[in-house]
C-alpha cells in the first residue's frame, strides 16, 4: 500500500514539474546544486567569522560575541544601488542553546534591500550580526523580517575605546562589516532578512525543514557544519560559563521577565496565568503566528506583569 502511495506521489510531482517545464531529473540536479552551494557558503562564513574575530579593531566585537544569543554571517554583500539597484546576499545563522550553552545550526537566508551608507554603487562587504536578545533571534526565525522595522537594528561599535560603549548597547541585532579591508560598523536599516526554504531542505536532505527546526527544535543535523560550530563555540565559549551560572532567582521589578513555553501551552492560556493580554505577548515577542510557539520558547513577560 505504502509502494503505491509513494508510486502516485512520484508520478504526481513529475506531471507538476512537466507542466512547468522542468523533469524530476531537473529538478534532483536543482536539489544537488542548492546543496553544494550551501555547503560552499558555511565554508566561506567560517572564514569571515574567523577574519572578525582575530581582527585588532574588533575587541568590542569579541566582547560582544560572548553575550550574543545569535551570530548571523554573510561573506559577501553586495550594493550595486548605481548600477542595477541591485542589493544583498546570502547568509547563515547560527543559534545559541540557552540551556547547554552550546551552537545550533546553521540556517540559510537572504539579505535583500541593503543600502551601505559609507559605499558607492559596486562594492562588496563581509557582514557578521550578533543577536544580542531573544527577540533578535526569534524576529530571525521568522520567514522574513525587515531590519529597523520588525527588530531593533544598529551599527556594533568598532576602533578604540568601542570595549567600553558595549555596556550601554540596547539594539536586538548589531551590524558589523569588512569593506576593501577596512572595518566597521554599519547600519542595515532597512534590510529584508528571508529565509531560504531551498538551501536549508537540501543542505539537510530534508525539504521543508524550518529555521525553527535546525536551530531551535535540533530536529536535523549536518556533520559538514561541524568547523562552523565550532569556531563559533570557541570564540563565544566564555558565554557558557555566564549561562550556566546566571542566578536562579527572580528578577528584580521592572526588569524583563521571560516564561518557557511547554507542551499544550497557547499563547491565551500563558497571557492569563500571567495577567497580560495575547496581543501584548505579540507584540513583545515579535510573533508572526499566533498558532506557532513551540516548547523550551522562552518568551518575554510584558513588564510590570
Amino acid at each position: 500500500m505504502k509502494k503505491k502511495i509513494l508510486k502516485r506521489l512520484t508520478l504526481l510531482v513529475a506531471a507538476i514539474g512537466m507542466a512547468f517545464g522542468f523533469t524530476v531529473s531537473d529538478m534532483t540536479s536543482a536539489f544537488a546544486d542548492s546543496a553544494t552551494d550551501a555547503k560552499q557558503l558555511v565554508e566561506k562564513s567560517k572564514l569571515t567569522f574567523d577574519r572578525f574575530v582575530g581582527t585588532k579593531e574588533l575587541g568590542a566585537f569579541r566582547d560582544l560575541l560572548k553575550k550574543a544569543k545569535g551570530v548571523f554571517i554573510s561573506p559577501q554583500m553586495l550594493e550595486g544601488a548605481f548600477i542595477f539597484g541591485v542589493s544583498g546576499g546570502s547568509g547563515v545563522l547560527v543559534v545559541r542553546d540557552s540551556g547547554a550553552g552550546s551552537w545550533n545550526g546553521p540556517a540559510f537566508y537572504t539579505v535583500g534591500e541593503v543600502s551601505f551608507g559609507f559605499q558607492a554603487g559596486g562594492k562588496a562587504s563581509e557582514v557578521v550580526m550578533l543577536a544580542m536578545t531573544e527577540r533578535g533571534v526569534h524576529a530571525l526565525l521568522s520567514p522574513s523580517v525587515k531590519l529597523g522595522a520588525d527588530v531593533g537594528v544598529a551599527a556594533g561599535p568598532v576602533g578604540a575605546g568601542a570595549s567600553a560603549a558595549t555596556a550601554n548597547i540596547s539594539a536586538d541585532i548589531l551590524t558589523f562589516a569588512l569593506s576593501k579591508g577596512l572595518y566597521g560598523g554599519i547600519s542595515l536599516e532597512g534590510a529584508v532578512v528571508a529565509v531560504r526554504n531551498e538551501w536549508n531542505g537540501a543542505y539537510y536532505k530534508k525539504p521543508g525543514v524550518t529555521p525553527t527546526d535546525i536551530l531551535i527544535r535540533k530536529d536535523v543535523n549536518n556533520p559538514h557544519s561541524a568547523k562552523l560550530i565550532a569556531a563559533v563555540s570557541k570564540a563565544a565559549g566564555a558565554a557558557k560559563q555566564a549561562v550556566s551560572e546566571t542566578p536562579k532567582a527572580a528578577p528584580a521589578e521592572g526588569s524583563a521577565k521571560h516564561y518557557e513555553v511547554r507542551s499544550g501551552d497557547s499563547l491565551y492560556g500563558i497571557a492569563k496565568k500571567h495577567g497580560t493580554t495575547v496581543d501584548e505577548l505579540v507584540k513583545v515577542n515579535n510573533i508572526k503566528d499566533k498558532k506557532q510557539i513551540y516548547p523550551g520558547q522562552k518568551l518575554i513577560l510584558p513588564p510590570g506583569k
